[in-house]
């Protein structure tokens, strides 16, 4: 194969990349709306292969609906709901699952044609592969924590909830580097110090976490509760953020403890990304480190008027959306000062 067509053969793949890394993008946020509507528990089956038609006519309705009243949360939350009132929050769940099977496609039979063709170099095919196991991880995941709520309890897990999410940024992530990979070059850089490479890392490794806490602060509805900024009541270290035993487990089931561990990250990701902005060796990498910090300006802002308004879905989402930029525009920032372009 010649350097030319090596070439277009990477700027297909690197932008094939991107198409399903903005699906997920997509997916991300919908599912984010799809919780704060409470709309995850409103198809109460898992249907892989049929499950992709929805209900036609009025008995195919009434049937779906008849299976819904029988999990916990219609009877303990939704009693007495309306069937059109139960359609808002179906499709929403639905839309969800739809996106999750569009991202299996895309990715799927796309990698399959480039296969065949050739197009996928050797060395390409287990990273790639391994984002195709993980996209089928993700679909068992994804009702493997919707099934936690249809039990006693009508409220998913926030360990599955948390998890489903980490494994979707996994995902977006991957996509994201590989396509920089194709589209810029996989040629290390030599133009960036050791210190200004660790900051980027670091800038990426604190968003992630911060994420990953805000899918325990979703899972538990923390962000209902102590609704003022910047103390907690008027407190730093609110009352209660100890309460349960042993002292570990109020990281991830006590509310209080949940919402403060995230307001801490919130400030370490402002610190990091402060510190690599300062320490960018030339003036491109001060641009982007720019970026990030722009976005992050604005994911802040957004994230304390979500809190002060008790979270309604509009913010909320845009909250999520923009953790989504934020991490991505790290990435994209790391990934310039470790390679070079073509």
């Amino acid at each position: 194969m010649n350097r030319n067509s090596h070439y277009q053969h990477a700027l297909v793949l690197g932008y094939w990349l991107l198409l399903c890394a903005a699906v997920v993008y997509v997916m991300i946020v919908v599912g984010g709306v799809t919780r704060l509507t409470k709309s995850g528990l409103s198809m109460v089956e898992w249907d892989p292969i049929m499950g992709i038609i929805p209900p036609i006519g009025e008995a195919a309705w009434l049937d779906v609906f008849a299976k819904y009243k029988l999990s916990p949360e219609y009877i303990k939350v939704n009693a007495g709901m309306s069937l059109d009132a139960f359609k808002g929050i179906f499709y929403w769940e639905y839309g969800h699952r739809i996106l999750g099977r569009v991202i299996g496609l895309i990715y799927f039979v796309p990698f399959v044609v480039f296969l065949i063709k050739g197009m996928i170099p050797k060395e390409w095919m287990a990273r790639l592969t391994s984002i195709l196991v993980l996209i089928g991880l993700q679909g068992l995941m994804g009702w493997y924590m919707v099934k936690s709520g249809l039990v006693d309890v009508p409220q998913v897990s926030q360990y599955r909830l948390t998890a489903h999410f980490g494994l979707a940024i996994i995902i977006l992530s991957a996509m994201l580097w590989f396509a920089m990979d194709f589209l810029r070059g996989e040629t290390k850089a030599n133009h960036a110090s050791s210190g200004y490479l660790k900051s980027t890392a670091l800038v990426v490794f604190v968003v992630f976490i911060m994420m990953l806490s805000g899918g325990f602060v979703a899972g538990t509805k923390a962000g209902y509760i102590i609704n003022t900024f910047p103390t907690m009541n008027g407190q730093w270290l609110p009352d209660g953020f100890l309460g349960i035993q042993p002292v570990w487990l109020n990281l991830f089931e006590n509310p209080i403890m949940i919402q403060f561990v995230h307001r801490s990250i919130a400030v370490l990701v402002f610190l990091a990304v402060i510190i690599s902005f300062l320490i960018a060796p030339q003036q491109r990498f001060k641009t982007f480190n720019g970026l990030v910090l722009l976005i992050m300006l604005v994911q802040v802002s957004v994230g304390v008027a979500t809190l002060l308004m008790k979270v309604p879905v509009v913010l909320g989402a845009a909250h999520q959306a923009g953790a989504v930029a934020l991490l991505s525009a790290a990435l994209f920032t790391a990934h310039v000062a470790r390679k070079r372009a073509y």
